[in-house]
């Protein structure tokens, strides 16, 4: 192969991602990569994602280690041919060597600062590849030699990886089965060692440390609950909320739906759902009221051009993402429905990219999902209004005829409006949510798609 080093950058990731933290390396230097094979995990405060390979080659140098923040547009690896990969090779192995000898009792410093991790810490060394031809990643090489397990107990794991890749996941599940207390030592790890106190004086900012009684179990929040508490507890402290609510008769929405449901599925293969008449009702209040589609900048009212409609998908592990449908005004009935069936599947399964989660002016939240009637959103910053959709239930109510009033029975719902009393007063706010009922109240039984 003749091919020249080529420099791997982080790539751009969507307007609002400046930078990433790099998770986990899947490649170690001296590997083959081929072209767009996944090569490094990262995480922006948006998704989680991973960097391709622009070409096949050998991984030549890896520029940043697990757990760095890295810059949009900033080298992050080397890669190129099999000549290239020979030259660079004696020094990549004389240098780990050094990293004990200065810290010979500490291994989280050699750690920290070492490109080969195996070389430092306790423990046997483990083989990136297993007799099997498995591979094995830094970090899950890295738990083994913590925890004493061998390569002949790592082959027997299965992996749920890409490939049959053992993960993290994998090895701490095995852990327990193994009679072995797992610590789950990650990079992280040693810069609690060194700093014990660094890890603890965030916690407060959260609210006052919890008394704990015995069988009380502590579990620490992953990196998105991280941001997700983060994020609510900003949005309450930027914005006063205020929520209206309102009560919706969507009898003929619901007799529509019933009926075109099938067809729509057959001709379109696609399920028709709620969501995209909701999304669509609230589009069309947007374009009535607009300023409910703005964003605040101190003293400045920002009007937001655009009509980007985030939506909350729960995932699986019950983390909570928004994907954004971008220019919402400018689908119909059945495009809406493709682009929120495509996104709910995509984030349930992980595979949001980082831009169509970003750029929303307004959001929507459907708890009925959950059988919930009603509920009260916190505003997703910076955005000054959130629309929670309940619940539709068969009830009894009084029907209006020229003949009189009657008792019927109907299928209602609550629409809760929740804005930031800053910029959108009660008027505003309570006129939207009555708008929008307003609509889906309206809704034909005869309506095309």
């Amino acid at each position: 192969m003749t091919m020249s080093k080529i420099e791997i950058l982080l790539p751009k990731m969507g307007e609002s991602v400046a930078e990433a933290t790099i998770i986990k390396w899947l490649k170690s230097e001296g590997d083959r990569v081929e072209a767009d094979e996944p090569m490094v995990e990262i995480a922006t405060d948006k998704v989680d994602s991973e960097v391709p390979a622009p070409e096949a080659g050998i991984l030549l140098e890896r520029l940043v280690k697990d757990g760095d923040v890295v810059k949009v547009g900033q080298p992050i690896a080397r890669i190129g041919g099999a000549a290239e990969a020979r030259a660079p090779a004696p020094p990549a192995a004389v240098a780990p060597q050094k990293e004990p000898v200065s810290a010979p009792a500490s291994n989280g410093n050699g750690l920290a600062h070492s490109s080969a991790p195996a070389a430092v810490v306790q423990g046997a060394p483990v083989s990136r590849t297993g007799p099997s031809g498995k591979f094995y990643s830094p970090l899950v090489r890295n738990i083994a030699q913590n925890e004493g397990l061998s390569i002949k107990e790592l082959e027997s794991i299965a992996g749920s990886g890409q490939g049959g890749r053992v993960t993290k996941k994998d090895v701490l599940d095995y852990l327990p089965a193994r009679g072995v207390k797992s610590t789950e030592p990650t990079v992280p790890q040693p810069s609690q060692a060194a700093a014990p106190a660094a890890t603890v004086t965030p916690a407060p900012a959260l609210g006052p440390s919890p008394v704990l009684a015995a069988g009380d179990e502590l579990i620490e929040m992953d990196r998105m609950r991280r941001l997700i508490a983060d994020h609510m507890v900003m949005s309450k402290r930027t914005s006063p909320h205020v929520t209206s609510f309102v009560e919706a008769d969507v009898t003929n929405l619901w007799m529509w739906r019933e009926k075109v449901k099938k067809a729509f599925e057959q001709r379109e293969g696609e399920k028709l759902t709620f969501t995209p008449v909701f999304i669509m009702a609230i589009v069309q209040a947007i374009k009535e009221m607009p300023m409910v589609n703005v964003q605040v900048d101190g003293y400045t009212i920002v009007k937001k051009r655009d009509i980007n409609i985030g939506m909350a998908a729960a995932m699986p592990n019950g983390n909570l993402i928004v994907p954004v449908i971008k220019n919402a005004d400018q689908l119909n009935l059945v495009g809406m429905a493709k682009k929120v069936n495509d996104l709910a599947n995509r984030a349930r399964l992980g595979k949001l990219l980082p831009d169509e989660i970003s750029g929303g002016t307004y959001t929507v939240t459907n708890v009925g999902t959950f059988g919930n009637v009603l509920g009260t959103p916190v505003i997703n910053q910076p955005q000054v209004a959130i629309m929670a959709t309940g619940a539709i239930r068969k009830k009894p109510a009084v029907i209006e005829t020229p003949q009189g009033d009657l008792i019927g029975i109907r299928h209602q719902m609550f629409l809760s409006h929740s804005y930031d009393h800053r910029v959108v007063d009660g008027a505003l706010g309570g006129r939207f949510v009555r708008r929008v009922a307003d609509i889906l109240e309206a809704w034909s039984p005869d309506q095309a798609y």
